[in-house]
């Protein structure tokens, strides 16, 4: 990726959905996230859930989901992928801070919590080297990690 390459969140719609369903992770990665269709189709019924397609120029390259929960307030990374073939890149580090700038300015938004898988190959590095730290905390099988804004 050029150092320069810009990277946008982008709403989907009737015209580029199918970007998203076609984006999938490497096999070794298929047990940390779900695929893109699962998630549209919880989206559909959590109206907490915020979506967005991970664009390079005009082309998909990820897909973020969030659960936000405005009456708590608790902000929550619910989906992250970034297509295999655009993995190693960049494009997941700026789509990520695209991300917790956007939750920064949130109402009342204090910390930014998402959670992972403990199994070898998980995101856990790349996450803590963005400030995310573990809770201590295990909720359904999965590490919970949070990023605290001061």
């Amino acid at each position: 990726m050029r150092s320069d390459a810009k990277i946008e969140l982008r709403k989907l719609d009737k015209f580029n959905y199918r970007d998203i369903l076609k984006l999938k992770v490497a096999g070794d990665q298929t047990g940390f996230v779900a695929n893109n269709a699962i998630s549209l189709a919880q989206a559909l019924f959590h109206t907490q859930a915020w979506y967005r397609g991970i664009y390079h120029g005009d082309t998909a390259v990820g897909f973020v989901m969030l659960d936000l929960d405005m009456d708590k307030p608790e902000y929550y990374l619910w989906r992250f992928m970034i297509d295999e073939k655009f993995q190693g890149q960049g494009y997941g580090l700026k789509a990520l801070k695209l991300v917790i700038e956007y939750v920064k300015n949130l109402p009342e938004s204090t910390e930014f919590l998402l959670s992972y898988v403990p199994e070898e190959g998980n995101p856990k590095g790349f996450y803590e080297k963005q400030g995310f730290i573990d809770t201590g905390v295990m909720e359904e099988g999965e590490v919970i990690m949070k990023l605290e804004f001061k």
